[in-house]
């Protein structure tokens, strides 16, 4: 997978959080819906939506809805495949690729 230094940077920043691993981890088993993926993480729902739409718009997990049998429209994350194989070369042709010229400024999104 050939992976542009933007989508590295989405990649790393949205796995540099204790919550996110977590989730990434316990998607990684199953697909789960979010009332249920709150209760195991015992996080709310809020912060765990925070959280999911950074995964998703990194491209490590997706969401989809659907109906339960009683009508009610559930929304369920699944880990997307990704590998990610650093090397100090990987990283080099990354960063060939990047847009934004934003050198040596802190990147607040944590």
């Amino acid at each position: 997978m050939d992976v542009t230094g933007d989508d590295l940077l989405k990649m790393l920043t949205a796995l540099n959080n204790q919550h996110r691993l977590r989730i990434v981890g316990m998607l990684s088993s199953e697909r789960d819906y979010v009332s249920r993926l709150a209760v195991r993480l015992g996080m709310s729902r809020p912060l765990l939506h925070m959280h999911l739409a950074r995964l998703e718009a990194a491209g490590l997990i997706e969401g989809s809805l659907e109906l339960s049998p009683g009508g009610k429209a559930m929304k369920f994350f699944e880990v997307t495949p990704f590998a990610l194989h650093l090397t100090p070369q990987t990283v080099a042709e990354a960063v060939k690729t990047l847009t934004d010229d934003r050198r040596g400024e802190n990147d607040a999104e944590q």
